[in-house]
């Protein structure tokens, strides 16, 4: 994914970086008095206030995420969406300070963020696996050092019990983090003129298995044609109304058509099958007899 990252668009930022850190302090009680007008009162003025003096929350919290690769700026952004929200679920009554609420929501929003766009590839879809993704870098740190090359055993053994995981989750994250997205379209060297795209195999099925197909496709239809003019015409019927349309009818409905009851229709339709599948096995019999003799 491409981001934009020229020098003006790095100047705006800074620019409400700055204004940010700037913005004036609020204390516990203008904070509840700006909640408590925003929540009751529907006063954007406050709401406003309260949004412009935690944008410094939203810009620290940023700070924590930066060596994931993606644009301060963006986080920034997912983090005031984070804080929007924060504001508009916040209840001041219950006697909590509004920084301790939003910080929740601002690192949830940035956390999706980073998941949606760190990797083209998934990366965390449950719980488990996106505390996995964001502490698993740290707990390394904690019990390895700065030890190069992959994690040891007794490693990802203490790590999957800190974050109560299993250890092969642990080792597919571990590949994850350690590995950037590469295009298919990249060459394999700098000197090479293959692709890694040209190594990948084609499972789609070949040229001569779908004209195989289609005969066959086309033998099975002509030989079903042929059994069905060996049934009677009641049989006939049921086959096609049960067996042969999207919308098979029921065995009460071709009941009250034909004037018998469901049992004598399943039975009717048991034998017909039993006729059907006999005629299509002689069929293919007779397909396989004449390949063998040729």
């Amino acid at each position: 994914m491409a981001y934009v990252d020229d020098p003006q668009t790095r100047r705006a930022n800074l620019d409400y970086v700055r204004a940010s850190m700037n913005a004036p302090l609020l204390s516990r009680e203008h904070e509840h008095d700006l909640a408590t007008r925003w929540r009751h009162q529907n006063d954007e003025r406050a709401l406003h206030e309260l949004v412009e003096a935690y944008a410094r929350l939203v810009i620290s919290i940023a700070s924590r995420f930066r060596n994931y690769g993606l644009p301060l700026g963006d986080l920034i952004q997912e983090g005031n969406v984070g804080l929007m929200q924060a504001a508009a679920r916040f209840e001041p009554e219950r006697g909590v300070r509004f920084s301790t609420y939003a910080a929740w929501w601002i690192r949830s929003a940035m956390q999706d963020f980073i998941l949606r766009n760190w990797s083209i590839v998934r990366t965390g879809t449950t719980a488990a696996q996106k505390s996995l993704f964001f502490n698993l870098r740290r707990l390394r740190s904690k019990i390895e050092g700065a030890a190069a090359g992959p994690m040891t055993d007794e490693g990802r053994r203490k790590v999957a019990e800190e974050l109560r995981v299993e250890i092969h989750e642990v080792v597919a994250m571990e590949s994850r983090l350690s590995s950037a997205d590469q295009s298919l379209n990249a060459p394999i060297t700098e000197s090479s003129e293959d692709d890694w795209q040209d190594f990948l195999a084609d499972e789609r099925p070949s040229p001569e298995s779908v004209v195989s197909n289609m005969h066959d496709a086309a033998s099975r239809s002509r030989w079903l044609g042929m059994a069905l003019t060996d049934l009677a015409p009641r049989e006939r019927q049921i086959i096609e109304r049960r067996r042969l349309t999207d919308d098979g009818a029921t065995l009460e409905e071709l009941g009250r058509e034909l004037g018998v009851s469901k049992e004598r229709v399943r039975q009717l339709e048991s034998r017909a099958m039993g006729k059907l599948r006999k005629s299509m096995s002689r069929h293919v019999r007779d397909k396989d007899e004449f390949f063998l003799e040729g």
